[in-house]
């Protein structure tokens, strides 16, 4: 059987960020800031793995179920995006980091599509690494809007390819993901890239997210490292 070594790093990775709200209840902080501490952490843990080589960074920030909160929590993690596109865009950027949203974006707000647009033009010739913000944001919603689009080109049956399909999902230019890694202890994937992770590797840890490492980033890619990936061949 044919085999395919993988890289030493992933070139996509994606996180889904669980725990923060466990994270803030052990240790007798609000929801809002365990959420607030789970976005210094992606800073931190989206640095390093652009330092190790990772081209992209892929993160579940909101996905569509996640509308299903309390309204003061959606409340709180809304103002928490838009805060980091309105004000911490200046701080990524001068850290060469281009930033992108991907997802529906139809129930987040004016000012925050106008944050989104605004953070992605700023940073669009960054090139130390992209970090996509996965935010309204379901893999069977992204498959059905691809179809959707299909439909309204006009594309025969016939001619609908899994390759025709990629180049109508929400970022056809972004290469499929390599490892998704999942905090909290879960083990399954939840909605979040299930086109573009296919042939993913999948790593869980028990670590709440907000005290996920770049001590254990640095492990899973070595376990990475030591992958053999098939593909199916």
């Amino acid at each position: 059987m044919s085999q395919v070594v993988t890289q030493t790093v992933p070139r996509h990775l994606g996180l889904i960020l669980d725990g923060n709200r466990r994270w803030a209840k052990a240790h007798g902080l609000s929801v809002a800031e365990g959420h607030r501490r789970g976005y210094l952490n992606l800073k931190a843990i989206s640095e390093e793995a652009f330092d190790e080589g990772v081209e992209y960074v892929s993160a579940y920030v909101f996905s569509t179920e996640n509308w299903s909160r309390s309204a003061t929590e959606v409340r709180d993690i809304m103002k928490l995006l838009l805060w980091v596109l309105k004000h911490e865009i200046e701080n990524l950027s001068k850290h060469g980091i281009r930033v992108r949203a991907i997802g529906s974006k139809l129930r987040i707000g004016k000012a925050l599509v106008k944050a989104i647009h605004n953070a992605e033009e700023k940073t669009k010739f960054n090139d130390r690494g992209t970090l996509l913000l996965c935010l309204d944001y379901g893999g069977q919603q992204e498959i059905v809007d691809a179809m959707k689009r299909m439909l309204a080109e006009g594309v025969p049956a016939d001619e609908i390819t899994p390759e025709r399909i990629s180049k109508h999902l929400y970022a056809p230019d972004v290469p499929p993901v390599d490892l998704i890694i999942r905090t909290s202890g879960e083990q399954r994937i939840s909605n979040f890239m299930m086109w573009e992770g296919a042939y993913s590797e999948l790593m869980f840890t028990d670590t709440y997210w907000p005290d996920f490492s770049k001590e254990e980033l640095h492990r899973m890619f070595a376990d990475y490292a030591n992958k053999q990936r098939r593909f199916g061949k």
